[in-house]
């Protein structure tokens, strides 16, 4: 006998489904959207010509030398990512106490930096800006004899580091050490000496996180650092914490904020983007990177879907733009 309905109106009278029911109409009703502009890619420079060095926690990420930065910044650019952010492995023989090769006009950062602006000038270069990559003890400033990093010290240093790089022609100075004041020394001092147009993308608020690993791998601090940074970065039982931090860096002139890590601290960037309503970004750091690999290589899951599924998950949360080292890998997909 035939089903007959009794209801006076359809049942049910809105269907949510109705709208995902085919791509286009997905497409149509997607509340999110990335693209590559959405894009920073983290790359790594290591000294020499035509060298490529592949790291073995990161698969699939490598240093290049300078002149294969260029190559990698003008691929980037064909692909519409609008910036790229440099991070050098310097030299064993370079590294000191002091990390004075920080302050060398002629290091491997600002030969970096100055070859990608001649050769690629339509592309944003963001620069780091901390002295754990010249620092023999791998600390992001100098240390005393306790071993306690000092921070008036290290941001004297680090000022006179930014405005090295930003004299090479660095576009954004993004100061990643966690010091207090730092951001309005550098802001001053950058206006000082004819740099108002170069920005400020303040680490604002840094996690003492078990996920950087690869990342001093990468830059060869990992085997050098003496103890953990924990009196400098973030502790991460603490949100109310990271609006403070934020809030101190604004007022001192920073453009824009960084969370960093990412999906770990999605909260952050929810409550952030609410508190303050400016440009944030997220750092899809070395450990999110290698985990999304290992559940690949694993067969555990698909890379194109994790990349994307992950990216859209900080715009979502409220992201202007995120640094991923799948930045190459999701233009590619997103200019398909």
């Amino acid at each position: 006998m035939p089903h007959i309905c009794t209801m006076s109106a359809p049942y049910p009278a809105l269907r949510l489904r109705r709208t995902r029911a085919t791509p286009w109409s997905r497409k149509l009703h997607a509340e999110t959207v990335l693209t590559p502009a959405d894009l920073i890619w983290p790359l790594f420079i290591t000294e020499g010509a035509g060298v490529e060095e592949p790291i073995a926690s990161l698969p699939g990420v490598s240093r290049w030398s300078v002149d294969l930065i260029v190559a990698r910044a003008k691929e980037a650019a064909g692909l519409g990512i609008p910036c790229v952010a440099l991070f050098p492995n310097t030299p064993a023989g370079l590294r000191t106490e002091d990390g004075h090769e920080a302050l060398n006009p002629d290091n491997l950062m600002c030969r970096a930096i100055a070859a990608l602006k001649a050769a690629v000038p339509q592309i944003g270069v963001l620069t780091d800006v901390a002295l754990d990559p010249y620092t023999s003890h791998g600390h992001d400033g100098l240390v005393d004899d306790k071993g306690y990093v000092l921070n008036d010290e290290t941001a004297d240093v680090l000022t006179a580091q930014a405005l090295n790089q930003a004299a090479a022609g660095a576009d954004i100075i993004a100061p990643s050490d966690m010091m207090d004041g730092r951001v309005g020394l550098i802001r001053d001092a950058l206006e000082m000496d004819g740099h108002a147009n170069v920005q400020i993308m303040s680490y604002a608020a840094k996690y003492a996180s078990a996920f950087y690993g690869p990342f001093r791998d990468a830059v060869g601090s990992r085997g050098l650092l003496k103890g953990d940074k924990k009196t400098y970065q973030m502790d991460p039982a603490n949100a109310e914490e990271a609006l403070r931090e934020v809030a101190l860096d604004l007022a001192e002139g920073a453009d824009s904020v960084m969370i960093k890590p990412g999906l770990p601290y999605l909260d952050i960037i929810v409550r952030v983007k609410s508190a303050f309503e400016v440009p944030v970004f997220a750092y899809q750091i070395s450990g999110e990177y290698a985990m999304i690999e290992a559940a690949v290589a694993a067969g555990a899951a698909d890379r194109d879907a994790m990349v994307l599924e992950t990216l859209l998950a900080f715009k979502r949360a409220g992201c202007s733009g995120v640094l991923s080292y799948h930045a190459l890998h999701a233009a590619k997909l997103l200019d398909g």
